[in-house]
């Protein structure tokens, strides 16, 4: 039986008070792979977003992400989803060892798997040395790194990213010179074991596998560049 894809929409609509956000978005993404949406301020990039991650119910149309329905099924999606904001969201009163652990506990994981997946993910993301560390003292690179593993303590699914090639969010040791093959390294770099992970990327270059372009509202199906 063939899976299910990653994220499936049809027909979402979104207004704000009077402002149209959103009129008819068509989505959808495939597992393993990994899809960019482009788009200008206020073509409705991180509303898509928030609509698929259950923070933002739309006004119509249907969506399901992993499977579920972001509405019926809310729960399920965020238990199959990550999502890294553009900006870092750690607590920076702990350690980052007990940030990610605070988090496997969060995920439902026993203390012992908890210890395993914060060792894996420190290892990972080149933050063994500061596991100690306070985050506060982190650099901007390192809390990026941080909370992208953070994001993957739950092993999810579908991994949204928000702006992930911008100069702070290059945390991966990887140089980039805003090649496909440049980001596709660093995205792989998220989960190298997972082959049916899905990565849906926002952000204003041409980086990935599909590019899925909103300029403004429309009822047609983002356009594939």
């Amino acid at each position: 039986m063939r899976a299910s894809p990653a994220i499936e929409a049809t027909g979402l609509r979104k207004a704000y008070n009077d402002v149209l956000v959103l009129d008819g978005i068509d989505l959808r993404v495939e597992r393993g792979t990994v899809h960019a949406l482009l788009g200008p301020n206020g073509a409705g990039k991180t509303t898509t977003v928030r609509i698929l991650a259950t923070l933002t119910r739309a006004d119509a149309g249907q969506a399901r992400v992993a499977g579920y329905d972001v509405v019926a099924d809310r729960p399920r999606v965020r238990r199959a989803i990550s999502l890294t904001g553009q900006f870092a969201a750690v607590d920076d009163m702990q350690t980052g060892e007990e940030n990610l652990r605070m988090m496997a506990r969060l995920s439902g994981l026993s203390r012992a798997a908890a210890a395993r997946r914060t060792d894996e993910l420190l290892e990972r993301f080149r933050l063994t040395d500061a596991r100690n560390r306070l985050a506060a003292t982190y650099s901007g690179c390192m809390r990026r790194r941080l909370d992208l593993a953070a994001g993957l303590v739950g092993d999810p699914d579908v991994v949204f990213l928000d702006e992930p090639t911008t100069p702070d969010t290059l945390t991966l040791g990887i140089p980039t010179d805003g090649t496909a093959a440049h980001v596709r390294a660093l995205l792989d770099e998220l989960d190298p074991g997972r082959t049916d992970i899905a990565r849906f990327s926002l952000h204003s270059a041409t980086l990935d596998d599909v590019f899925l372009a909103l300029t403004a509202p429309t009822r047609q199906e983002p356009t594939r560049v």
